[in-house]
């Protein structure tokens, strides 16, 4: 499972612009919203800044390579404004609210085009900057492609997430194939929003330890709860290998970390009935699994709201998975 992005960057920002939404990758549009004199690029001239490239340009040289500095630095959360000085460094003990919120809002920087950026121009700029995916969207491995898990779907398509839906009979996702599906190479295209990726593997275990090491990795500096796995496919057997094939990885994960609780932790959820949840959690004692360890898993899966339509549970299930989202 690849989840890196393409090697090749966009030429044009709104490409970039297009792209890095659909991704989910930290970005700051910087535009030139006011131009005095002579000036490289022209009034609304637009690039995209990431925290490792860049696409289009606002004329090079050494305001544009300020402009990279500080968009950088912004999505670090290293900067604090000041209305008449511009920017200075985040001062220390601040607040993590505050310091999201800092990260979160529009800025506006002026630059003269003269002796301090060695430009010869002679006019001036004011750039803005606007910060966008600062804080991760929700990442979710999903197993399962029945009746709640496509439910699940239609709501998640108009969510800001990543998903990656996973189940081994290729039959489960014919309802979402293009007409032009059979492509050249071999690769089928689905009627799917790009954020929602369907994978067809006859061992769907194997998506679990590369998912769980690039999440923690995408979000070493994030701490709550903002990457899910989410187990309900059609065998319970499958679904107890993938819980315990979960809980192993998490716990090969905490011992890197040494249980560091301001790391991102993730939800693992299995659909269940009270029964089924009770022979699930009485197997994994007896396979030696601590009471502790046990507790990472919920289950039954989402909200108490009632209701045993697909989509009633499938609201249930993005209610639970939102409202933890939110709260870290």
């Amino acid at each position: 499972m690849n989840k890196s992005l393409s090697p090749k960057t966009p030429t044009r920002w709104y490409d970039g612009l297009a792209k890095y939404q659909q991704q989910g990758v930290a970005h700051v549009l910087a535009t030139v919203v006011a131009v005095n004199g002579s000036a490289p690029r022209a009034l609304q001239s637009k690039m995209i800044v990431t925290l490792d490239g860049c696409c289009d340009t606002l004329g090079g040289g050494s305001l544009e390579h300020d402009v990279t500095i500080t968009a950088r630095q912004l999505l670090n959360g290293e900067l604090d404004p000041n209305e008449s000085r511009g920017f200075k460094p985040l001062k220390a003990g601040r607040s993590e609210k505050a310091h999201a919120v800092r990260r979160d809002a529009v800025y506006t920087k002026h630059y003269p085009l003269g002796a301090t950026l060695a430009q010869c121009c002679g006019g001036s700029v004011t750039v803005m900057f606007e910060c966008f995916n600062v804080t991760p969207p929700m990442s979710l491995l999903v197993f399962g492609g029945g009746h709640v898990a496509a439910a699940l779907m239609t709501i998640l398509a108009e969510l800001p997430c990543q998903v990656d839906w996973v189940d081994s009979r290729a039959e489960m996702f014919e309802r979402y194939l293009s007409r032009d599906s059979n492509t050249a190479d071999g690769q089928v295209t689905y009627q799917l929003p790009a954020h929602i990726r369907p994978h067809v593997d006859e061992d769907p275990v194997d998506f679990i330890r590369p998912f769980v090491t690039n999440s923690a990795r995408r979000l070493s500096t994030a701490k709550g709860t903002q990457y899910f796995i989410l187990v309900m496919t059609h065998d319970h057997s499958l679904d107890f290998e993938l819980v315990r094939a979960t809980l192993d990885c998490l716990l090969a994960a905490d011992s890197k970390t040494e249980l560091n609780e301001k790391i991102a932790k993730p939800y693992i959820g299995c659909i269940s009935s009270a029964t089924k949840a009770k022979r699930f959690k009485d197997r994994l004692l007896q396979r030696g699994y601590s009471e502790k360890v046990i507790n990472k898993l919920t289950m039954p899966i989402g909200l108490e709201i009632g209701g045993k339509e697909p989509m009633a549970v499938a609201v249930s299930i993005a209610g639970q998975i939102l409202q933890l989202y939110h709260k870290s």
